[in-house]
């Protein structure tokens, strides 16, 4: 019984009660008197008899015995980078300037040059792209008239004139530390350049340097480090002149001096992924990969070598410009700098609206061989020779590939997966190949060691599916749950709603981690400022970022893969139906201590009496020092996190004085609770290998 019910029922008490007074003080008769009193009778016995029934605890069993565990894959839980709502440029990759080699607008002249913009007037400069650029793959350049000088007739404004470009929606620059310009110029004469970082009109400058010239006749790069006095988070790059002539300029970069591993990645963004522990990166796309026509798909030898050499492509899913910067290599590099296995999804010749046919798939087939010599081969190689060439000799630790993404359904879809598959069979036994097509309901009709599987759906729905893969056949390839999420209403920009019923999925791909091998919620990560999906983990702005109700819930999994899955029971009442819960012994290496941990959603309006055994303990107890509850859940079932208030919907930890073998609990209504339970001993039996992994709770 809920409290407002209780209530009711203590007015009725009292109203029945008051009658009887006030009647018996009225010499009413007897058989009115006995009926109020059969009233306050049956009022009372009803509030203790519903009280009772609603209040029958649920008994949840967990039988820690060597003969009913199974270890979970090491590879279980992993995120999934998309290049979508700026989560690449923009987002993940430090890079400052947006559209820095001037070629979004497209190979032919002129051009728009956007986000860039113009300081001066008609009468002091004139500025047009062309296609005069040294880099053979990216012509187009931007070439600067200077009408005005620094005496004469024609006198340059104050602080002269020149261009500025805004970044993504603004550059965050914060005070002591370091950016690094890097620019191509050529010019007809002498130059005199400021370059600037400045607030976003301008005025205030933040750092300064400049560069004089006396002869760059020829493509030169120019390199300055500029150190920020103050934090502006909507900040700008300037490159501005008084000296009159005609100066180009290409391939103009703006870094901040620290970044993740010192990779180019902004610190923050990829705190956040670290933080999930993934043992999986799958990259690039998604949609990205496939394009909405093949001319602008992916296409990943565009995207490897001197990055001032790469000519970017238009993302006409997305529909927005990336230069590139963050491509083939930088994307291997990450996955070895988070500890993560990349999960490679290359284009197999299918775009959302055109196809090659099968009969002309090779150059598709070499083009897929080739980026695995680029990740594993011999720095001697063609393409090893590239990736050493950058950096890395040795070769990356490529061992996934996802065949196209989505395209079970086209038309040429079968036919090119075969012939890629086999082709890559042949030149690399090892390679773990996922096909786009469901198998989890019907047998593939072609090879693959991994089926693909997207769920987007309602919180209902979501909650149901943490059964889907209960009835799934054992045998044949192994299920990759590569994209889930709640979407629509129940998900608004991140809800508490959403993040419970994928906790719950989430539980039941851990009970089914005999058939299901790896699992990646998607989107990843939004622009604030580009918002194409709805909801996403990670929300940022320049400066800024928060985890969503989603992300949170992620963090409860950390731990799980490699860990040793316990079997679980609830049993089964009218309380027990919004339950769903799991439990897994892992050790945590920052104190070399095994733990059992109890995840429980909390799926109902109720909050539910949990009674816990934990059976088969043999000579190991569970101690309550050391042990601990942590929940997640918030007043409104879609409450949401935002940058004004991050902290909105995060799990709360607190110490669990009552742990033990057999213990009560409470879960709140609409919660996702985690129990640590510190073991005294870690002698336990761990079948096959097993991988400690930090609790990120």
């Amino acid at each position: 019984m809920d409290y407002q019910t209780k209530l009711d029922f203590l007015f009725l008490v009292l109203i029945a009660l008051d009658a009887m007074i006030v009647m018996g003080s009225r010499k009413v008769s007897y058989y009115v008197l006995l009926l109020c009193f059969g009233i306050v009778v049956v009022s009372v016995c009803t509030f203790f008899a519903i009280g009772d029934d609603t209040a029958q605890p649920v008994r949840l069993v967990v039988n820690a015995s060597n003969a009913s565990t199974r270890q979970i894959p090491e590879t279980l839980f992993g995120i999934f980078f998309e290049e979508i709502n700026h989560a690449g440029a923009g987002g993940i990759w430090a890079e400052l300037v947006s559209n820095r080699g001037f070629e979004a607008g497209g190979p032919n002249v002129p051009s728009n040059i956007s986000p860039w913009s113009i300081i001066g007037n008609e009468s002091t400069i004139s500025v047009s792209t062309d296609r005069s650029s040294c880099f053979d793959r990216n012509k187009v350049a931007l070439r600067m008239d200077v009408l005005c000088d620094n005496e004469g007739i024609n006198v340059c404004p104050t602080g002269g004139v020149g261009i500025y470009n805004p970044g993504f929606w603004g550059m965050n620059i914060e005070q002591g530390k370091a950016y690094k310009v890097t620019l191509f110029v050529r010019s007809s004469g002498k130059i005199d350049l400021s370059i600037s970082l400045t607030d976003s009109s301008g005025l205030k400058k933040l750092a300064t340097s400049s560069i004089i010239s006396s002869d760059v006749s020829n493509w030169t790069k120019m390199e300055v480090l500029l150190n920020a006095s103050e934090t502006n988070p909507n900040s700008r790059l300037q490159l501005t002149t008084s000296t009159k002539g005609v100066i180009w300029f290409d391939q103009v970069s703006a870094m901040p001096l620290e970044t993740y591993k010192g990779h180019g990645f902004r610190n923050d963004l990829v705190q956040m992924m670290a933080d999930l522990e993934p043992r999986f990166i799958r990259f690039p796309g998604g949609c990205f990969v496939e394009g909405e026509w093949l001319r602008n798909a992916f296409r990943w030898k565009e995207t490897v070598g001197p990055w001032e050499q790469r000519p970017g492509h238009f993302g006409d899913v997305w529909m927005y410009w990336t230069d590139d910067g963050l491509g083939y290599f930088e994307f291997l590099q990450l996955a070895e700098d988070l500890g993560a296995a990349p999960v490679w999804v290359f284009n197999n010749g299918i775009s959302h609206r055109d196809e090659v046919d099968t009969s002309a798939i090779s150059p598709f087939v070499q083009e897929a061989l080739d980026s695995i010599e680029f990740a594993r081969g011999d720095p001697n190689s063609t393409w090893g020779s590239v990736r050493a060439s950058m950096g890395h000799p040795e070769p990356f630790d490529l061992k996934y590939v996802a065949i196209g993404n989505e395209d079970c359904g086209k038309k040429n879809y079968r036919g090119n997966y075969v012939k890629i598959y086999n082709a890559m069979k042949r030149a690399y036994p090892d390679i773990k190949i996922i096909s786009n097509c469901d198998g989890s309901s019907r047998k593939l009709d072609h090879p693959a060691d991994y089926y693909d599987f997207h769920i987007y759906t309602s919180a209902n729905q979501m909650f149901s599916m943490a059964h889907r893969f209960d009835k799934t056949s054992r045998t044949g390839p192994k299920a990759f749950v590569s994209e889930y999420a709640v979407t629509g209403s129940d998900a608004g920009k991140g809800s508490l709603l959403a993040a419970l019923a994928e906790a719950a999925f989430l539980i039941g791909l851990e009970k089914n981690s005999d058939i299901v091998e790896m699992a990646s919620y998607a989107p990843l990560f939004v622009n604030t400022n580009d918002r194409r999906w709805n909801p996403d983990a990670i929300v940022f702005n320049s400066s800024h970022l928060y985890g969503t109700p989603s992300y949170w819930m992620q963090r409860f999994f950390v731990g799980s893969s490699g860990a040793t899955l316990l079997d679980t029971t609830l049993d089964a009442n009218s309380a027990s139906s919004s339950l769903i819960a799991s439990s897994i012994i892992w050790k945590n290496p920052e104190d070399e201590r095994n733990y059992l941990r109890i995840k429980i959603v909390n799926f109902g309006s109720n909050e539910v009496s949990l009674k816990i055994s934990v059976n088969h303990l043999n000579a190991f107890s569970i101690q309550k020092s050391g042990s601990s509850q942590t929940v997640l859940t918030s007043r409104n079932l879609m409450d949401e996190n935002s940058l004004n208030d991050p902290m909105k919907v995060i799990p709360i930890k607190v110490p669990l004085n009552t742990a033990g073998e057999n213990m009560d609990v409470v879960l709140p209504s609409h919660s996702l609770t985690s129990l640590d339970l510190f073991m005294e001993s870690s002698s336990i039996r761990m079948p096959g290998s097993y991988q400690s992994s930090t609790s990120a709770i």
